[in-house]
């Protein structure tokens, strides 16, 4: 495994392939399906046990499913990627293996304004030599692409 070092610029991955903007759009569309579905259990989880309707603009309902997304990205950062990132043979890297819960909080809280000023924070790296976006900056994280995996013949 390469050892990951930190820089001024981000996280130098010297034998590993940024993760282009493309791909990280199709893992994102990927991850946007499953917590949509995510949504609907938590939901449900709420739900059911009042036997009543929750207004979907309350505060509270809105912060609880904002935790659930959170927690969705951050157990599945810490494992090294979310289904979609798998999907698509991305990988987050991080000085600290696994990534630290407070990374992943910056990551995903950055997340959010860099796509509501319309996703500036993502083409942000189409311009940054490590393809890095605003939240990979924040966070002291990175995005790599995994090597396809050779098919070995029995």
């Amino acid at each position: 495994m390469t050892k990951i070092i930190p820089s001024a610029e981000g996280i130098d991955t010297p034998d590993e392939l940024p993760c282009p903007l493309g791909r990280r759009l199709a893992a994102i569309t990927y991850d946007g399906l499953l917590l949509v579905g995510l949504w609907m259990i938590a939901a449900a989880a709420v739900v059911i046990p009042l036997n009543d309707s929750v207004n979907p603009a309350s505060g509270w309902f809105q912060l609880y499913l904002l935790v659930v997304s959170w927690l969705y990205f951050a157990v599945s950062w810490r494992g090294g990627h979310t289904l979609g990132m798998k999907a698509w043979r991305i990988r987050l890297v991080a000085p600290e293996q696994p990534v630290t819960w407070l990374a992943t909080l910056m990551r995903f809280s950055v997340a959010i304004p860099s796509w509501l000023v319309f996703g500036l924070g993502f083409l942000w790296s189409m311009g940054h030599p490590q393809r890095a976006t605003w939240h990979d900056l924040a966070s002291g994280t990175a995005l790599v692409v995994d090597p396809p995996r050779s098919k070995s013949k029995t």
